[in-house]
């Protein structure tokens, strides 16, 4: 498939190479597993640079042996040499190479031999005006992190430049799906919802034959046939994740995707104390970065949301019914089809968020947008407490201007008109004394008013496709 909209990071990585030609220079590239790091290093290193993958399955031993062929192979290392230790290792790239050298998944070191570390750090302080570009590139984001910002670790303060890969906005996904012919706005946010702008999952589609197929029959192909080609994609990422500690992380996951998005709300659901959930919760959010909180623009309030689309659907639907999955997938299929609308409808909200951000870029919006996300409060009536939600909220840089926004993406058109009389509504009850605007994002209207922003299927796609 063709490399899809890193062209920042790209130039990033370029301007490094130049910088690494009078001196060495360092970069951390970090990102969620299939994010696509990797890919982005496969179109980035020349033949004549090097590439280390660090496979935290192999021992010390085995490991050396790999990258000493891959210096052979280059001719960096004669046939008749052997390294016998890192320092060997460290000493023929310093001593014998001039380019970019990249170890991919570098934390897992720590599971192979982290004697690496003290050792590479040496070897860059003792070879600073070398002429050598080195790549480090990781996935436990907190791991990462610590490594190259921990005081006490060996590499910190020795990374000139840190790369934080995100997956892609909701224009490169839009790029992605269009790559494997999907034509339809309805399968792409089908889609969306699942696979987000994780790449790994569009190049699915291609790498099964499946391309310009409806949103239903690719997800049955990739996810719920008879060995399908992502029926271990969770379970194989988690393990690499939580290691052998898996099973509470597991249920925590299951029970924020089946919402429950407050601590006390997931020890209910699993009929745990709260206390004993605590570390676990912590680590999802701040070391694993697989659970984040999703905050009210206006106020105070937050919830938990998992971050990762096909995480969150695994354990929406599959992980809750793996004995079912396992024995008649046909079956679960059905049912999982059966709720899919309205999956997507909710899983739209974050979809219109990114087309907010796009038409914002565009110039196309009233104001300038510096905060964009939710809004939800609550009010009595009859006496009762009652919950109302904004599906869009979006701030100006001086906190006095606002857009206000709901989402539906529904196959009959919506009357605009009367949507828009329960958007002003929700908005009176937020208190808000600021300037006001109204945005509806649907896929068709009817009884459009003068005084809202409508953005309808037609809209969007000439968003998405850069016609503004």
């Amino acid at each position: 498939m063709r490399f899809v909209d890193r062209e920042r990071e790209m130039n990033v990585l370029q301007r490094a190479r130049e910088r690494s030609r009078k001196r060495l220079y360092s970069v951390a590239i970090y990102g969620l597993r299939r994010v696509g790091k990797t890919r982005i290093l496969r179109e980035f290193l020349s033949e004549n640079d090097l590439y280390f993958f660090v496979n935290r399955g192999k021992s010390s031993t085995s490991l050396l042996r790999e990258y000493s062929e891959i210096l052979r192979e280059k001719g960096i290392l004669s046939k008749r040499e052997e390294l016998k230790s890192w320092d060997d290792l460290f000493e023929v790239l310093f001593e014998r190479f001039n380019g970019a050298v990249a170890f991919d998944e570098f934390q897992d070191f720590r599971f192979v031999e982290p004697s690496v570390y003290p050792a590479l750090q040496r070897f860059m302080d003792e070879n600073e005006e070398k002429p050598i570009l080195l790549i480090f590139t990781g996935s436990t984001i907190g791991m990462v992190e610590r490594l190259f910002k921990d005081s006490k670790e060996p590499f910190y303060g020795r990374i000139k430049r840190e790369l934080r890969l995100e997956p892609l906005d909701i224009m490169g996904s839009y790029g992605m799906a269009r790559e494997v012919e999907i034509e339809s706005l309805d399968d792409f946010f089908t889609l969306y919802s699942i696979f987000g702008g994780f790449p790994r999952y569009w190049v699915a589609i291609e790498d099964e034959g499946i391309e310009g197929e409806k949103a239903e029959r690719i997800i049955d192909e990739l996810i719920f046939s008879y060995s399908a080609p992502l029926e271990e994609e969770v379970p194989r990422i988690l393990s690499l994740v939580f290691g052998k500690r898996s099973g509470i992380y597991y249920d925590i996951l299951e029970a924020i995707a089946n919402g429950s998005t407050s601590p006390s709300e997931i020890a209910g659901y699993l009929n745990r104390k709260e206390t004993s959930i605590t570390r676990q919760l912590h680590e999802l959010v701040n070391y694993f970065r697989l659970v984040d909180y999703d905050r009210a623009v206006l106020g105070k309030g937050s919830v938990l949301y998992i971050n990762h689309p096909f995480l969150n659907f695994w354990f929406r639907f599959i992980q809750p019914r793996l004995s079912e999955y396992e024995l008649n997938r046909e079956k679960l299929w059905e049912d999982v089809k059966g709720s899919l609308p309205d999956y997507v409808g909710k899983r739209f909200d974050f979809a219109c968020r990114g087309l907010l951000r796009l038409a914002g870029e565009r110039g196309l919006l009233p104001i300038e947008v510096s905060r964009i996300g939710r809004h939800w409060g609550h009010y009595r009536e009859g006496g009762k407490r009652k919950v109302y939600e904004i599906d869009i909220v979006a701030l100006d840089p001086e906190g006095k201007r606002a857009i206000f926004g709901e989402c539906k993406w529904r196959k009959k058109a919506i009357n605009a008109e009367k949507l828009l009389q329960e958007l002003r509504r929700k908005v009176e009850l937020t208190g808000w004394r600021g300037e006001v605007y109204y945005l509806l994002i649907a896929r068709k209207f009817r009884n459009v008013p003068e005084n809202v922003i409508p953005l309808d299927e037609n809209g969007i796609k000439n968003l998405l496709e850069g016609e503004g």
